[in-house]
């Protein structure tokens, strides 16, 4: 079956919504005993990842529960809770109270592998046009750049048309998506629309069907389609990320890196190929997790990163000599593709 990106999103999340009403759902009583309960139930029967990520739940909640208090606070309860989700590994997986959020974030874990003011002083020269979130500007040597900070920022497709029309003279295009956190899906599929020529496959989805580890769905492929009528770019294209670039901007990479004409540079990205669904305990924290799970167009799960095809990072040494290495790369690597044409 062929879905447009959109619509297999909602009807992931439409069945998902559907079992949650159809499976008996257990009473747990809102004491700390009742909140763990709740917490490990909800994850053990709708978080996708167990058998990927090769965790064995029962084992992680024994050891979380053995360590339960009946008067313990609710700030400890909340820390137990947090420590006992990272076990998951998952960016999208938090546990979220009136006054904090638990968090695993793989990018802080690893250099950052991007400077703005490096980029915009050493390359840009404090000169460039900003639209719909998006940065960009032709660099001296004729090729474009664009830096897209956040899938969360819509993009305007009479925007986009404005972009590209300003870039189409330069000899290459560098997409810049380092630090993207994510954001909404849609605005992937509305930028990567001006790089493909026809229909193209871009991935596939599967959801839960049932409350045990392996109960999904069959994978249903997504398709993109290119936009009659407006500007899209067919030269060259470099996509610049790290680990940073996560959950969309995850998927972008992913998306982008199947597509003739398009070379990754930088560092993994942070994954997240989960869609995120949120469910409630009965102290009022809610959780965000991963509840179905998206494989780019080779069926590969892309959970742990997208690996860069040419990997490279950035020293202190060149920060301080007001040089990114990464966008230096991408440079070379569409400077050498011009000359060979």
């Amino acid at each position: 079956m062929q879905q447009s990106s959109s619509r297999i999103i909602l009807l992931a999340l439409g069945l998902l919504l559907l079992l949650s009403a159809c499976h008996e759902q257990e009473e747990f009583s809102n004491d700390p005993q009742g909140n763990f309960d709740a917490l490990w139930t909800i994850i053990d029967e709708h978080y996708t990842f167990f058998k990927y990520k090769n965790i064995d739940w029962d084992s992680v909640g024994n050891v979380y529960r053995a360590k339960l208090a009946p008067g313990m606070s609710a700030g400890e309860l909340f820390d137990l809770c947090g420590d006992m989700l990272k076990e998951l590994k998952d960016g999208h997986t938090n546990l979220i109270s009136g006054s904090d959020v638990s968090r695993y974030w793989i990018w802080e874990q690893y250099p950052v592998n991007y400077d703005r003011r490096v980029i915009d002083e050493h390359y840009l020269n404090f000169d460039y046009r900003n639209v719909s979130g998006i940065k960009y500007q032709i660099l001296s040597n004729n090729l474009g750049y664009m830096y897209y900070g956040s899938f969360e920022n819509k993009i305007g497709d009479g925007n986009l048309d404005a972009i590209l029309s300003y870039l189409a003279s330069s000899d290459g295009l560098i997409i810049d998506v380092r630090n993207n956190g994510g954001g909404y899906l849609t605005n992937v599929e509305t930028l990567v629309k001006r790089f493909i020529t026809g229909k193209t496959m871009v991935g596939s989805l599967s959801h839960k069907t049932g409350p045990g580890h392996d109960d999904f769905s069959k994978p249903y492929d997504y398709y993109f389609t290119p936009d009659a009528g407006r500007v899209h770019y067919s030269k060259p294209v470099v996509v610049l990320c790290n680990r940073a670039s996560f959950s969309a901007a995850n998927n972008f990479v992913s998306i982008m890196k199947h597509l003739p004409g398009v070379t990754i540079v930088g560092d993994t990205t942070g994954g997240g190929c989960g869609l995120p669904f949120t469910a409630d305990l009965p102290c009022g924290w809610s959780v965000r997790f991963s509840a179905a799970q998206i494989r780019d167009a080779s069926g590969e799960l892309t959970e742990f990163g997208v690996a860069p095809d040419c990997e490279v990072n950035i020293t202190d040494a060149d920060k301080q000599a007001g040089r990114d290495t990464i966008l230096d790369t991408a440079m070379a690597i569409l400077a050498a593709q011009h000359r060979d044409q």
